[in-house]
């Protein structure tokens, strides 16, 4: 009989749906010593929570966090809030002795998210941030490719996340809906909520930063506010864009906007070395493009990797070859190696450790864009 893995869920927004849709998908189709049982949820708005947990599947739900901690009969926390909210879950989390999974970014800053670290470290429990692009199964063969010395030496490393959603200067800041506009929920703008994916990814793919020189801008500089009712200045960046050295000596471009008319959420990177290029692109997520140098110069050019084949990373789990799968399967990859780090005591990654050295690059983006200078990324380790 299958251990219990028994899910306490903190919030019901865009990634609780996310992150329900993986524990109740991810038994079906990986090989797991435990069952995940979806426990309980908490939210604030008893009607709307209890509606989740019937939609879902939850047994039981909570209106305060606290109490959902507290319980004997939950084995991991997942923590889906704003950001100001992470760090006192997760240290109550911690200190309860519970598994925690963690939304990105870990935390509104490095010095908070050092706490969170050393929390989880003493307290000796699972934890792992929910960078789910990781587990693109075209973004893990990626890293194989990369792993494997295809590339050679890196030289460029470039990535880009656009949007165009917050154009409109008369859509509001804060409150549920929009709390990734207000700076006191959300730390940052297209930064901690965009960029933090890109430098996740990159850091994972290339290895470490070193430094970084960036320009950030608010367009729109006051909006209402949801919650006062009055007019508030807009303390996020709405725009950013930042030069970066690896600390292999390959150079880097990142650039993150709300303000691309036509973009929803085109994220893509591409990566240049001696040997080989890679690039890839959110829209056509299931296909890596790859051109190798060393190939017969008649035929040499880029080919479209069609990422669905059972030798391809996760691919055997799902369906018979040439049937792709989609965005929501990234976050049932994260469960499953999430769970499969407990049953082998070798962690998953990213761990609150790992995101911790995301978060500390993010705040010297942050700080580039108003020193305009060149800046150096803080301890991490």
């Amino acid at each position: 009989m299958k251990k219990s893995l028994r899910i306490g869920l903190i919030g019901y927004g865009f990634m609780g749906r996310a992150h329900s849709n993986a524990y109740a998908k991810v038994n079906h189709f990986f090989p797991l010593e435990h069952q995940v049982v979806l426990k309980s949820v908490c939210a604030r708005d008893e009607a709307k929570v209890k509606a989740f947990a019937d939609n879902w599947g939850y047994e039981s739900f909570e209106t305060d966090w606290r109490k959902l901690i507290a319980r004997e009969d939950i084995d991991v926390i997942d923590i889906a809030t704003p950001n100001n909210t992470h760090a006192e879950m997760a240290l109550a989390a911690a200190k309860a002795g519970k598994m925690i999974l963690c939304e990105k970014p870990l935390s509104m800053n490095g010095p908070e998210g050092r706490k969170m670290v050393a929390a989880v470290e003493k307290a000796g429990v699972a934890n792992m941030v929910w960078y789910n692009y990781r587990r693109v199964p075209a973004v893990t063969l990626a890293k194989q490719l990369i792993d494997e010395g295809r590339l050679g030496r890196i030289f460029h490393y470039r990535a880009k996340f656009l949007q165009d959603w917050t154009i409109n200067p008369e859509l509001p800041q804060g409150g549920a809906g929009l709390w990734r506009l207000d700076v006191k929920a959300a730390g940052s703008g297209v930064t901690g909520d965009l960029l933090a994916h890109c430098i996740d990814t990159a850091v994972w793919l290339n290895g470490g930063v070193s430094r970084v020189s960036a320009m950030t801008e608010t367009f729109v500089k006051e909006r209402q506010h949801n919650l006062s009712g009055k007019v508030e200045k807009v303390g996020i960046d709405d725009a950013c864009a930042f030069l970066a050295r690896f600390q292999n000596g390959s150079l880097a471009t990142f650039e993150s906007t709300r303000y691309a008319r036509g973009h929803k959420a085109l994220y893509t990177f591409e990566i240049n070395g001696e040997n080989a290029s890679i690039s890839w692109d959110l829209h056509d997520l299931h296909r890596l493009q790859y051109f190798d140098h060393r190939d017969q110069g008649t035929t040499r050019g880029w080919r479209s990797i069609h990422v669905s084949d059972g030798d391809h990373p996760y691919m055997k789990n799902w369906w018979v070859p040439g049937l792709q799968i989609g965005y929501e399967h990234s976050f049932v990859h994260q469960v499953a190696d999430f769970i499969q780090g407990i049953e082998t005591g070798k962690p998953a990654r990213p761990t609150f450790r790992d995101a911790l050295e995301t978060q500390m690059i993010c705040d010297a983006v942050l700080k580039s864009g108003k020193t305009h200078k060149w800046e150096k990324i803080g301890k991490f380790k």
